[in-house]
């Protein structure tokens, strides 16, 4: 897990390979043309984070783009982890887009393969799909380790990126998991981000069985964890959102705390898990995903106890 100049690209890299329990969380994209709605959510996440996901049309939804997103945090001074989907482009297009984003001073990238067109509010959108999160993986790593593109053209300069991908632990079949992380690890991530880790056994057990396989020690995973809203959305988005699952006793805790009370519980549940994940051998720090509850994000890290973070500086110049 060490670059082959053997310094870290990006700040976050530089975290995790100092072995400190890295912070990282999503950034929503806005509906909207103003960089401002950027800002004010970034400027929260940027205080207690390590990196800040600048998601890109998550449930095939149209949002701003991920990439410009990037554009606006680094023209900040913020830390992004710039989030790209085959779902929407081609080969040529992720290549330029990650290629640009470089030029940005975009240093980490997360590959996914994307959710289905089915599930967005505009299904009727034709899929490209022409690679997959590992594909994707391999073509990034082309381009920063060979400094070529994949036809084989010349850069003249590589990017340095830190790339990762994301693993869901809860869907079966659970012993194919670990084998679809080692796939990702060999064509290229450095880091994991995980869905949601709201049933903890079936995630200890993942972990055992990554573990078990030395795949801890060949890239750092970052476990998923999120506050829920209140007991409604915990099970909108056990039944509408794609592979998140949510123990039934989660929302009967949720159920029986009054309406008025029930997102501060869902923020505390949220600090338990924390808490209980910190002590899992081979996790190496939580990524926070707070929809539309950005605002709550530096409480959690505080009150989980991830505060100080190391070398972390308030960047609000723009």
């Amino acid at each position: 897990m060490q670059s082959d100049n053997g310094k870290p690209c990006s700040r976050l890299e530089e975290v995790l390979r100092a072995d400190h329990f890295a912070v990282t969380a999503e950034l929503n994209p806005p509906d909207s043309a103003d960089p401002e709605d950027v800002y004010r959510a970034a400027e929260v996440l940027s205080e207690v984070c390590d990196g800040i996901n600048a998601v890109d049309a998550s449930g095939a939804n149209c949002h701003t783009s991920s990439v410009a997103m990037c554009a606006l945090l680094t023209r900040a001074g913020y830390e992004p982890i710039y989030q790209v989907t085959c779902r929407d482009r081609n080969r040529i297009a992720l290549q330029g887009d990650m290629l640009g984003a470089a030029a940005m001073g975009v240093l980490n990238v997360l590959c996914l393969t994307g959710d289905d067109v089915t599930v967005g509010d505009q299904p009727e959108a034709k899929r490209v799909f022409d690679f997959d999160s590992i594909q994707l993986l391999r073509t990034a790593r082309t381009m920063r380790d060979q400094s070529v593109f994949l036809s084989g053209r010349k850069l003249t300069a590589a990017p340095c990126f830190f790339l990762g991908s994301v693993a869901n632990p809860f869907v079966p079949p659970y012993e194919w998991r670990p084998q679809r992380l080692a796939k990702k690890i060999a064509a290229g991530a450095e880091f994991i981000q995980t869905q949601y880790c709201f049933d903890l056994p079936r995630f200890r057990e993942y972990m055992k069985q990554v573990r078990d396989r030395g795949l801890d020690k060949q890239a750092f995973i970052l476990a998923g964890v999120g506050p829920l809203k209140s007991a409604k959305a915990a099970v909108f988005m056990r039944k509408k959102v794609p592979g998140v699952v949510i123990p039934e006793e989660i929302i009967d805790r949720l159920y029986k705390t009054p309406k008025e009370r029930q997102q501060e519980e869902g923020k505390k549940i949220c600090i338990e898990i924390i808490q209980q994940i910190r002590e899992i051998e081979g996790v190496s720090g939580v990524h926070i995903m707070a929809y539309r509850q950005e605002e709550l994000v530096a409480d959690i890290v505080q009150e989980a106890g991830l505060l100080p973070r190391p070398g972390l500086k308030d960047k609000t110049v723009r």
